[in-house]
């Protein structure tokens, strides 16, 4: 799972992935949710989303997978989802895993 994963980014790190398969699991979910289920920081969890994304930092291309917005009920807090093509990437990851 990890090397078709690696088909999209040959460098993607671990925590990538994780919040990419929190995100497909819990989805629609709060940015907060995900730094506090995954133990991580506020800039790291941003790294690893922007990553997920269409822009990743420094202004690189990113994988599209996932989007983020505003929560509408609380402007302070980001919204996170798969994008049509995250939703077909993990439907092809649960396909090689469970047939």
């Amino acid at each position: 799972m990890i090397e078709y994963l690696r088909t999209l980014d040959r460098e993607v790190p671990a925590q990538v992935v994780s919040v990419l398969l929190y995100i497909a699991i819990h989805e629609p979910c709060h940015k907060q949710a995900i730094e506090e289920d995954l133990d991580f920081t506020t800039a790291s969890c941003s790294r690893n989303i922007d990553w997920l994304t269409d822009k990743h930092r420094l202004k690189k291309p990113g994988l599209g997978l996932v989007e983020k917005w505003k929560d509408d009920s609380n402007r302070r807090r980001y919204m996170v989802a798969l994008t049509d093509k995250g939703r077909e990437l993990i439907n092809t990851l649960e396909i090689k895993l469970y047939g």
